[in-house]
């Protein structure tokens, strides 16, 4: 079973509509073959938020670090991580129960896990954030300083924001990409939902403090290519790559904002100086004009790299 197969072609789900003419309350809460695409939906976002409940009283009695607690640190943005893809994975298991429909179909299948699309879309990843970097450093807006880290230290904390981006990679694709893509999909055809949700993914960065509305279109612009990736691929694993990678050249190796958002540990002492167009200012690389010139070319040569398939025609 692909991502693309038609619902008709799925059995009758456990939560299928019940036998008999159908009345008004049946129209409503159903199609002809399941619960409709926003019922769906908010019940998996009702499952999600009940496991996060869960967790974070669960890290809260085990005393965990938490990014309430200890503010931005590597150990905590791993227990959210962790905590929030769990989540979203655990709702879509109970609503692939319920749907009758195996996880794979919400963008992550197993048998592809950290295959070869997943590295492809690290090193795509790594590529474009050196882009944005040097192009920003061409036009005399990035130095890079010294190091801030030193002996064992660099590979530690290499080695645990990769984790941590990682888990960020996994959840944020998952959530906007995954099981909430294949639903609304259903109900509005792919395009209309990436619209929707990669809009939603953008103004959720708007919560970061260093955040603005220029770096939350770039976000929007960004979510809108791992979208594309995910239509000419057929699964989330290149994006997942591409989002931690990426995340991690901007936090550590070239160790600026990412979305607004300054981390402790990283490789070095860099700076952006010059107008906020170019540098990004707060929000960092994300904001400046240079993104949106290195997604756009990403873009359209991934666009070249991995042609349409049949159903994307």
């Amino acid at each position: 079973m692909t991502y693309e197969q038609d619902p008709t072609d799925i059995p009758p789900p456990p939560l299928g509509p019940p036998h008999g003419p159908r009345s008004t309350a049946q129209v409503i809460f159903w199609n002809e073959h399941e619960f409709r695409a926003g019922w769906r939906l908010l019940i998996y976002l009702l499952f999600c938020m009940l496991f996060l409940m869960a967790e974070t009283f669960l890290a809260m009695a085990l005393h965990l670090p938490l990014i309430g607690r200890t503010g931005i640190t590597p150990t905590s943005m791993l227990v959210q991580e962790v905590s929030e893809a769990f989540a979203a994975v655990a709702a879509a298991v109970i609503m692939g129960m319920l749907e009758g429909r195996p996880f794979g179909v919400y963008g992550l299948p197993r048998s592809a896990a950290f295959g070869a699309k997943f590295w492809q879309g690290a090193a795509w990843g790594i590529v474009m954030i050196a882009a944005n970097i040097f192009l920003i450093r061409a036009f005399h807006g990035y130095s890079f300083g010294g190091l801030a880290l030193r002996g064992p230290a660099i590979a530690g904390y290499a080695a645990l924001w990769g984790i941590v981006f990682l888990f960020v990679g996994f959840f944020e694709e998952f959530l906007f990409r995954g099981y909430t893509q294949f639903t609304l999909a259903t109900g509005v055809g792919f395009w209309p939902a990436a619209i929707l949700l990669s809009a939603g993914f953008g103004a959720v960065h708007l919560r970061n403090g260093g955040e603005d509305k220029v770096g939350a279109l770039s976000v929007f612009v960004i979510a809108m290519f791992f979208c594309l990736t995910l239509r000419r691929t057929g699964s989330l694993w290149f994006a997942v790559g591409m989002h931690a990678a990426f995340d991690w050249g901007e936090t550590f190796l070239y160790s600026v904002p990412d979305s607004g958002l300054v981390a402790p540990g990283h490789l070095l002492n860099s700076s952006l100086h010059g107008p906020a167009w170019l540098t990004g200012g707060s929000v960092g690389p994300e904001g400046s004009v240079m993104a949106f010139a290195v997604t756009a070319l990403a873009a359209a040569i991934f666009a070249w790299a991995y042609p349409a398939r049949d159903q994307d025609a």
